[in-house]
């Protein structure tokens, strides 16, 4: 009886050791968390005529150089303020 209770014991032993091991091998390398954690971002406001080709025009510019358009403001409701990230 006691070589079935060791048996058991190392089975428990190896099954647990395993699933300890595939969780570390989940989380990938290490230290890859805190490069993560560094992403900065830029932000640039741009004010533009209301008119659609010189929205257009600027849009894809901008686009062009990587930025992209998180949000547009009214400023002082005659000039659209394009807020870019990236």
């Amino acid at each position: 009886m006691q070589n079935t209770q060791r048996t058991y014991m190392w089975m428990v032993i190896g099954i647990v050791g395993c699933a300890f091991g595939m969780g570390l091998l989940a989380q990938g390398p290490f230290g890859t968390a805190k490069a993560q954690e560094l992403k900065r971002f830029q932000y640039k406001i741009v004010e533009v005529l209301p008119d659609t080709q010189n929205m257009q025009t600027r849009l894809n510019e901008f686009g062009s150089d990587g930025w992209e358009l998180v949000a547009v403001s009214m400023g002082n409701m005659t000039e659209p303020r394009l807020i870019f990230k990236k």
